[in-house]
């Protein structure tokens, strides 16, 4: 089951409750990607950022604050910073990973070139610190700026941990928490913070952004052995093609035999793949039950989530939230 076929759709439900606030935070996304003197800026933001993206991670700071009680505006400016670090990962990150498609449309270095794509990408973590910056509130500088460092910190692990079949669990934990769950983390945690909530609250909504953040990217990393391109946005096995050490297959590869880690080496270490060698990948992680048991895992990642709600005030909001945890992992079903 795909995000947009599910027959709940929390984020659409949190949309209609947040529209003011999401129609305020757009306008702040067009007026801040503008740039009078390189036009090619707000060509290639606008590519990304109004390709039909569901806006998650804004949404979450804003339903974060919003369920904090907090009656101000900083919260949308952060939202945009949120949404401006994401885009500006998703422009490198293209570009890293060589891809010719993202949310199901050609990338942006696919269209302009990679230099466009770093540059404009530079361009927007520009903007989201200046953003963060205005609202006076040095905590939640704090939280964002560790946040894009954690990012990258992430992707750059990813490079070291690609192709060597010694990566470990650990390091894949920690690799996903910097591209995927610090963001949401960040987002969840700053909505706290400027609603000028307790610590504790403050730390419910982050480790349900954390919690969250893993089960997504493990849901996603899972439907890369065997979902459809639309429900994945990209081509289904280009992890394997990339030779990313992804939880099913760090798994295989400690459970393999001498044949099958010679397969391993021949295909992940020494890159030497051929035509059939992806279908056998795949029966080789059916074999030793690796994509039941990351299914497996990221469902517990979502309960991990939703148990960090239960701190929180009831709120239509809370509950948005709680059925959001299920939605990313609705895929797997």
């Amino acid at each position: 089951m795909s995000l947009d076929d599910a027959a709940t759709k929390p984020h659409e439900r949190m949309q209609t409750a947040l529209s003011a606030d999401l129609a305020a935070v757009n306008a702040l996304i067009r007026a801040r990607m503008a740039s009078k003197h390189a036009p090619r800026i707000p060509e290639v933001t606008a590519h990304l950022v109004e390709a039909g993206g569901k806006r998650v991670r804004p949404m979450l700071t804003l339903a974060a604050a919003r369920l904090c009680g907090y009656e101000g505006d900083a919260h949308q400016k952060l939202a945009a910073t949120v949404e401006f670090i994401h885009t500006a990962t998703l422009l490198h990150d293209d570009v890293v990973d060589e891809s010719q498609k993202r949310r199901g449309r050609p990338t942006a270095n696919l269209l302009w070139d990679n230099k466009s794509s770093v540059l404009v990408g530079d361009y927007l973590f520009a903007r989201s610190f200046q953003l963060m910056v205005e609202t006076e509130n040095p905590r939640v500088l704090s939280i964002l700026s560790n946040a894009a460092a954690v990012i990258a910190e992430g992707e750059v692990l990813q490079l070291t941990a690609a192709m060597n079949l010694a990566t470990t669990e650990e390091i894949y934990l920690q690799v996903i928490r910097g591209k995927t769950a610090a963001l949401f983390e960040a987002a969840c945690e700053v909505g706290g913070v400027i609603a000028g909530k307790p610590d504790e609250v403050v730390q419910a909504l982050a480790t349900y952004g954390d919690g969250l953040g893993i089960a997504f990217q493990m849901a996603d990393d899972l439907l890369d052995w065997g979902g459809s391109t639309g429900e994945i946005g990209k081509n289904t096995g280009d992890d394997f093609r990339e030779r990313k050490l992804t939880l099913p297959l760090i798994r295989a590869v400690a459970r393999a035999d001498a044949a099958e880690r010679a397969f391993w080496v021949r295909t992940i270490e020494k890159g030497d793949q051929q035509d059939g060698d992806l279908e056998q990948a795949m029966s080789l992680l059916q074999r030793h039950g690796t994509l039941e048991e990351t299914r497996d895992e990221a469902f517990a990642w979502t309960a991990r989530a939703q148990q960090a709600l239960t701190v929180l005030p009831e709120h239509p909001l809370r509950d948005m939230m709680h059925d959001l945890a299920d939605y990313v992992v609705a895929r797997l079903n």
